[in-house]
């Protein structure tokens, strides 16, 4: 296997154009599609991804940045999900410690009897983790508290609970993931929309799939097809004529971005019950402070969910109940929104609030043999796609191969967490070689260092295509600050387009549509 096998998108086309039929077929190139694509081709399977969009365009960008177990779910006593996910967790830590870090919480306690309950819950917790386990827990006087949270109100504060969990960036660990996926030999690439489903009978053998970027078709064949779209699952059943046995229930979460002058701290902090009853985090991230997330059902599904003025309310007044120095709306660097596909059963589909609904992953298998997934969440993907691509193999009656993903190291791995992925590695510094001009900043220190030279192997070797793909996803500047993001834009259009041999026509176009994009996210 070569030491660097990178996503450079016109080899990945040439083997697919020399492969007649796959093993399995991934639609969905987030964190489930991911990882079952890994999953897959880790166990030597022909395995092809395509994703309509860019990887991890939809929700799996737009998560709380948390790698964790789940306390609400401990609280509604769904303890096997939450056991699960503690141990993927753990995982996590060891296969890719360069992306997932520790991170300390705290839970303000303001009512000793509740505070009783958060410790046994967080006991358990840790308990649960067993020898994965991220720290002890442990309780903290009032002035520890204050020490640790200064901007907290004081009124009625008895003290804390500190305890331990993960931290990532999302978009980060779905590039890697993808990166990791070629490397084992599976083929992922972006902005190729499957527009049918082809069959043999009554049985499915593969996908008719448009690339985007090139204006081509291809007729695809596989012994396996495997619906990994989240909240767009029922547009591919469609094409299957199948009904899911439930409603997707789109749940929308809202996060806000503010600068760290509103909260000092280097930890996070938790708002165990807000007034609709769901947790509040305000975590540090990329040296600003992430704060979410909402639960809103929604009737329409979109690509691009816009935050919903309630939401931005709901999350400034919880803000303002429990601290000093209250941001206005006006302080709000960035707000982005992401959309949970929640199964619900259509008999209850009208009578249940999102708090209540399961985030364990189900697996449907259609008459014709499409295998689809829905639910899960980020820390658990590595498990949903063992299960997955363990059904996929006694439906498309593949020779068995068990699972390794549990010891697989992720994508550039190294001992301790990196917070700048690229900056100073060999290979920008040949692109600096080849054009010094690369070599020239863009930014000096937000959220990190940036250098020109990044936007090109943003698209030589991850597969960017637009502007949004760069500031978005592979540099997370659309999510800290959106005014800074506008600001960027012609320049990296301009990268973009001589990298790509566009014209100015395709860079301006990219310029405004970027603009129309951001100004969703720029609040004020």
């Amino acid at each position: 296997m070569m030491k660097d096998v990178f996503l450079d998108r016109n080899r990945l086309l040439n083997v697919l154009k020399n492969i007649k039929i796959w093993d399995i077929i991934i639609i969905g190139g987030g964190a489930t599609g991911l990882g079952i694509a890994l999953d897959s081709a880790s166990r030597g399977y022909k395995t092809l991804l395509l994703e309509q969009s860019d990887f991890s365009k939809g929700t799996s960008s737009r998560s709380t940045k948390l790698i964790h177990g789940g306390i609400r779910y401990l609280a509604q006593g769904n303890i096997k999900l939450v056991y699960e996910a503690l141990k993927e967790r753990g995982y996590l830590l060891k296969n890719a410690p360069h992306l997932i870090k520790k991170q300390r919480f705290v839970i303000p306690i303001f009512n000793w009897k509740m505070g009783c309950v958060y410790w046994i819950g967080l006991k358990t917790y840790e308990w649960l983790s067993g020898t994965l386990s991220f720290g002890k827990s442990k309780f903290l006087s009032k002035t520890e508290t204050l020490n640790l949270f200064p901007e907290i109100k004081e009124d009625n504060l008895k003290g804390g609970i500190l305890y331990y969990d993960g931290q990532f960036d999302d978009s980060m660990f779905a590039i890697n993931l993808a990166n990791t996926c070629v490397k084992k030999g599976g083929i992922t690439l972006n902005y190729f929309k499957v527009k049918n489903l082809i069959k043999n009978g009554n049985k499915i053998s593969g996908v008719i799939a448009n690339d985007l970027e090139n204006q081509q078709e291809y007729c695809i064949y596989s012994k396996i097809v495997i619906n990994a779209t989240g909240v767009f699952s029922e547009s591919i059943t469609r094409m299957d004529n199948f009904s899911l046995p439930f409603v997707i229930k789109p749940s929308q979460g809202t996060h806000i971005v503010i600068d760290k002058s509103f909260f000092s701290s280097s930890d996070a902090i938790v708002i165990p019950k807000t007034s609709d009853g769901r947790i509040l985090f305000s975590i540090p991230w990329y040296d600003h402070v992430l704060i979410g997330t909402t639960d809103t059902f929604l009737d329409n599904i979109l690509l691009e969910p816009k935050p919903l003025e309630q939401e931005i309310n709901f999350i400034l007044q919880t803000f303002e109940k429990y601290f000093i120095n209250v941001p206005k709306k006006h302080n709000i660097l960035s707000v982005f929104s992401g959309l949970r596909p929640l199964a619900v059963s259509n008999k209850l589909s009208n009578f249940i609030t999102t708090k209540n609904i399961s985030r364990s992953h189900k697996i449907i298998i259609s008459p014709s043999g499409l295998i689809t997934i829905i639910g899960g969440k980020w820390t658990t993907y590595r498990k949903m796609a063992e299960d997955v691509v363990n059904k996929a193999i006694k439906i498309g009656n593949l020779k068995y191969i068990p699972s390794s993903t549990k010891t697989i190291k992720i994508h550039k791995s190294v001992s301790s967490y990196k917070i700048a992925p690229y900056t100073n590695g060999y290979i920008i510094q040949k692109l600096i070689k080849e054009n010094p001009v690369w070599g020239e900043p863009l930014i000096n220190k937000f959220p990190y260092y940036f250098i020109k030279a990044e936007v090109i192997w943003m698209v030589r070797y991850e597969m960017a295509r637009t502007i949004e793909d760069v500031l978005a996803r592979r540099y997370r500047l659309l999510f800290l600050n959106a005014k800074k993001a506008i600001e960027l834009a012609p320049i990296i259009a301009s990268l973009m387009a001589k990298e790509l041999s566009k014209d100015k026509q395709w860079e301006q176009l990219q310029v405004t549509n970027f603009k129309k994009l951001a100004m969703q996210y720029y609040y004020p």
